[in-house]
């Protein structure tokens, strides 16, 4: 399916705009110094709540396994989040968010929320009435290129 120029335009203008929203978010959290990259990591931590392994979590953040290791040892010394050794396998280390990291993802995704509908309050009346089923479908299909790299319709090599 070919998508035309006019969509993906405005589909970037979205995932900006989403950018933007979320770093406003993050500036008004307690934890004004966390970095989008660590936001990205508290993010898809808390969607695995039995805990990630750390080249997983360097596939869906979309960087590498010693950045991403890097990037946990950093949170893991701010208290966001506990690594442990996988009791499935002792040689592999789980990384879960701890009280605080919750916390701070919690609070983010609340203020970033509260932002959108604040924003949207505005506008009422002007969306179309299905606007739902819609963005299910674009978030769904967005979601899979930051998947783990066994699931993403992308090839590592043309990611870019």
């Amino acid at each position: 399916m070919r998508i035309d120029r006019s969509t993906l335009e405005a589909l970037d203008r979205v995932v900006v705009a989403a950018v933007g929203i979320t770093t406003l978010a993050l500036a008004q959290a307690d934890s004004a110094d966390l970095t989008f990259p660590q936001w990205r990591v508290l993010v898809v931590i808390g969607e695995h709540p039995p805990g990630l392994r750390v080249n997983e979590i360097a596939a869906r953040i979309g960087a590498s396994s010693p950045s991403a290791s890097r990037l946990v040892r950093r949170m893991e010394r701010a208290g966001l989040l506990r690594a442990e050794r996988d009791e499935g396998d002792r040689r592999a280390t789980l990384v879960r968010l701890t009280d605080e990291g919750g916390r701070v993802r919690s609070t983010v995704l609340g203020d970033r929320r509260r932002l959108m509908s604040r924003l949207f309050r505005k506008r009422e009346g002007s969306l179309p009435r299905q606007l739902e089923p819609g963005l299910q479908e674009i978030a769904a299909i967005l979601s899979s290129f930051v998947g783990p790299p066994s699931t993403s319709p992308i090839a590592p090599e043309s990611r870019g």
